[in-house]
């Protein structure tokens, strides 16, 4: 069985996820930490990028083509567009895309280089096992599209113009370039996120308090698509 890469963008988004592995070796490359580990015998290597696209970019290819990784799943949170998500909620991309790319002034699309496309779609078969363990662990996931872009987007105008312009649901900063990577080397990937700030937010939300919380509930989801993966 091929070596699986699992990623985060931030340090909360993969500590549980090492927390269920009884081991694991640390190696230093390329100004990051990539975490080495045997799970049901099959290689992991766990990593977060930290935030935006570069970094995600980075950490992504050194993942495939250092460490030899053939399949990529990422787990995060996000900001809802979809008013029907609720914080808490959980999505999965079925595609992504980059919505601060614009050359636009060339007759392009947003979201479009020549060459490239404007939505690069995730891997079907996780998908559908995505559904399978929502059903095991008794939660709902919806499935929708994700903009990637590398700003904390807070503007509701800005927002609603993504949600209009790329028909997504949900945005955050590392999942559309992720999606660029694989796509690129051929690598099936899977992206869950957790959403963390939407309308139906209230005054005493804690962002870091939410970010504990879904981190371990996404790692243990997580962990469960990586056995289906194995059994598959």
């Amino acid at each position: 069985m091929s070596k699986i890469a699992i990623m985060g963008a931030m340090p909360e988004e993969i500590a549980p996820i090492l927390e269920k592995l009884e081991s694991y070796t640390t190696v230093e490359y390329a100004g990051n930490r990539y975490y080495e580990a045997k799970y049901k015998g099959v290689e992991l290597v766990i990593a977060y990028s930290k935030i935006g696209k570069v970094f995600s970019t980075l950490t992504a290819t050194t993942m495939i083509e250092h460490f030899g990784a053939k399949k990529l799943l990422f787990s995060g949170v996000a900001g809802a567009i979809n008013p029907s998500l609720r914080v808490g909620d959980l999505i999965v991309a079925t595609k992504l895309s980059q919505h601060d790319l614009d050359i636009t002034v060339f007759g392009h699309p947003y979201g479009f280089v020549p060459e490239g496309s404007v939505f690069i779609a995730a891997d079907n078969e996780m998908i559908s096992m995505s559904k399978e363990v929502a059903k095991e662990m008794g939660k709902t996931i919806q499935e929708g599209i994700i903009a990637t872009g590398d700003q904390f987007v807070a503007n509701e105008e800005r927002k609603n113009w993504i949600g209009k312009e790329f028909n997504a649901d949900a945005l955050e900063m590392e999942g559309g370039s992720v999606a660029v990577v694989c796509n690129a080397l051929n690598i099936p990937f899977f992206i869950l996120r957790a959403i963390s700030d939407a309308a139906d937010m209230d005054a005493s939300f804690s962002f870091d308090k939410f970010l504990e919380t879904s981190a371990i509930e996404s790692a243990e989801f997580v962990m469960k698509m990586v056995d289906k993966v194995i059994a598959d």
